[in-house]
């Protein structure tokens, strides 16, 4: 079992436990294995569905080699570090078109979900302040 995976077990045991343990649950003794094996039926289904993040990152199917692993890249809330140069951007919009990139074709090359964000977190919710101060949110709400 790799390091970054967790101790299926042991988050078998701290879900039981948890769940038993709350007031708003009752459940009769002889059903407590029940419980036990659909926790465990669950975590095993999440288990075989998530992959081991490496860290000696792979090449693509197309031959690219990221300068990054994907876990690497979204290290720190300030910026995003390329897959491409591992350098750190606080949007990767414009890094992206410079090497003729869309954000779509960026998230296929480097085999990354489409939920992986363009923007570092803190850059986003500070545009999202200054867009509030200058009453853009409240445009959107009078349409």
């Amino acid at each position: 079992m790799s390091q970054d995976r967790p101790d299926i077990f042991g988050l078998l045991t701290r879900i039981a436990v948890a769940w038993l343990n709350n007031p708003r649950h009752q459940l009769p003794a002889d059903e407590v294995p029940t419980l036990i094996e659909q926790i465990h039926k669950g975590l095993a289904a999440v288990q075989a569905d998530v992959p081991e993040v490496s860290e000696n990152p792979r090449p693509t199917a197309s031959g690219h080699i990221p300068a990054v692993t994907v876990s690497e890249s979204l290290a720190s809330k300030d910026h995003i570090l390329s897959m491409i140069d591992g350098k750190p951007y606080k949007s990767l919009r414009l890094h992206l078109a410079a090497y003729g990139l869309t954000p779509e074709e960026y998230r296929t090359r480097y085999r990354l979900k489409p939920t992986y964000p363009m923007v570092a977190e803190n850059y986003s919710a500070a545009r999202r302040q200054i867009a509030i101060r200058m009453g853009l949110s409240e445009f959107r709400k009078k349409v």
